[in-house]
């Protein structure tokens, strides 16, 4: 991804660097050659050439690009879990995330944490945003997923003599589950996505108690990625299967649902990220009947809400990292509404806004592994940028809105938001 050449100056609005430091009411931000040269208050900044770009806040909210922590570039409106497998081709399904992609860079999110991916598209999507070829937020890659045969991803009856080729490995045993791994080695993933626990959508065999891998397939996935320099995470909401994925060497747990003392103790100790994705539990409860969800799944959805919300309490409160990711995607939690989980995490989690914002911004690169890069206003990081109308501190909803947003800048580049200018995809002469 290109970084801007010249200067670029942000000014006018208050400063949030999401490193935990108190908000500058009068902020500035100097962007020198794609990088953050200055980022505090506006009479310390420094002088700037006079062909400098400038960006007003107009009196807004200057902050970090916020971080997806857990994004499914390729779920596209899903309805049934056959839609998620069978129901398009992969060349429509690549078409389908790129308009995801565009659509998150638009509302805010500069970065994004792939949390499993059909046909391992979020490999090659990676590629044209790194390229410029299309406009999306910079990601971290896990391609399809691994569940246990009979376990929560495995949904297809046996009648049908297909497969899940294009969503999950469906292992049994560990000699499986090492050729899983290895198999997306070769596909260039960074994460290894892993299912080993159940959820409130299948009641009737895998519920949200139920695990669905064994620790040893577990244990055997962790042991062949982490030669190959792979990370694993994994959808975990009973108890046991969070403290299995702790003991197995997972590098981050996607949920930690229904995590108890011992497991909250093992998640701390090891200073492994959780991203516990509410919004979509709350998504199903309001909008499942409209989708003719039973009342079983509604109730389940209900309980494990409310158990994900007080499992991402202790962990925040006990110095935890906590993502802010939604599992957008679903006809009843769609695309295009990311920053519904913020609101969600103020409103009813308990969050306060700024430790939202910390966790939208900082957290969530220190969960990518490039907090070093990106995720809060420094010397030295890359310019992704989000600037926003309103005070974000006290009304966190503003960032829902897209007309809310005046610029995002990656790497300096404005790229959307209303200041920025309406762009043709440029095409290198190489074709590559």
């Amino acid at each position: 991804m290109k970084l801007a050449s010249g200067t670029t100056v942000i000014s006018n609005g208050q400063l949030i660097d999401c490193t935990g430091a108190p908000p500058i009411p009068q902020g500035t931000v100097v962007i020198k050659d794609g990088r953050i040269l200055y980022a505090g208050a506006g009479e310390g900044a420094p002088e700037v050439p006079p062909e400098a770009e400038h960006i007003d806040a107009r009196g807004g909210t200057i902050l970090p690009g916020l971080v997806e922590a857990h994004f499914h570039a390729t779920y596209f409106n899903v309805e049934k879990l056959e839609d998620l497998d069978i129901k398009y081709p992969v060349e429509y399904v690549t078409l389908l995330a790129s308009v995801n992609c565009k659509l998150a860079l638009d509302c805010g999110y500069t970065s994004a944490r792939s949390g499993g991916c059909l046909f391992n598209c979020d490999v090659w999507l990676k590629t044209a945003i790194e390229n410029d070829l299309i406009p999306g937020p910079r990601l971290s890659t896990s391609g399809r997923e691994i569940c246990s045969a009979g376990g929560l991803m495995d949904w297809n009856p046996e009648f049908r003599k297909i497969g899940m080729d294009g969503l999950v490995f469906c292992i049994n045993g560990v000699e499986d589950a090492r050729k899983a791994v290895r198999a997306l080695v070769k596909d260039g993933v960074e994460w290894v996505k892993t299912y080993p626990t159940g959820d409130a959508a299948w009641p009737d065999v895998n519920d949200h108690h139920t695990l669905c891998m064994t620790f040893e397939e577990m244990h055997a996935v962790v042991a062949t990625a982490h030669n190959h320099k792979l990370k694993v995470t994994g959808h975990c909401r009973a108890t046991e299967g969070i403290k299995n994925a702790l003991r197995a060497g997972y590098d981050a747990v996607e949920h930690a649902t229904f995590i108890d003392d011992e497991g909250l103790d093992l998640l701390l100790s090891r200073k492994v990220p959780v991203c516990p994705g509410l919004q979509f539990e709350l998504a199903s409860i309001n909008n499942g009947p409209a989708y003719k969800m039973s009342q079983q799944v509604i109730d389940g959805h209900q309980e494990t809400l409310e158990g994900g919300a007080e499992s991402a309490r202790r962990i925040l409160r006990g110095g935890g990292i906590v993502g802010m990711g939604g599992d957008y995607g679903f006809a009843w939690n769609p695309h295009g509404h990311y920053a519904r989980e913020l609101t969600f995490f103020v409103n009813y989690v308990g969050f306060t806004p700024m430790e939202t914002l910390v966790c939208a911004t900082r957290h969530g690169a220190e969960m990518m592994g490039r907090s070093h890069e990106f995720g809060t206003l420094e010397a030295g990081k890359l310019g992704d940028v989000l600037v926003v109308e309103g005070d974000v501190l006290k009304d966190i909803s503003l960032l829902e809105n897209r007309e809310n947003i005046l610029a995002v800048l990656q790497g300096g580049v404005l790229k959307a938001g209303k200041l920025a200018p309406y762009q043709v995809a440029q095409i290198p002469a190489s074709g590559a």
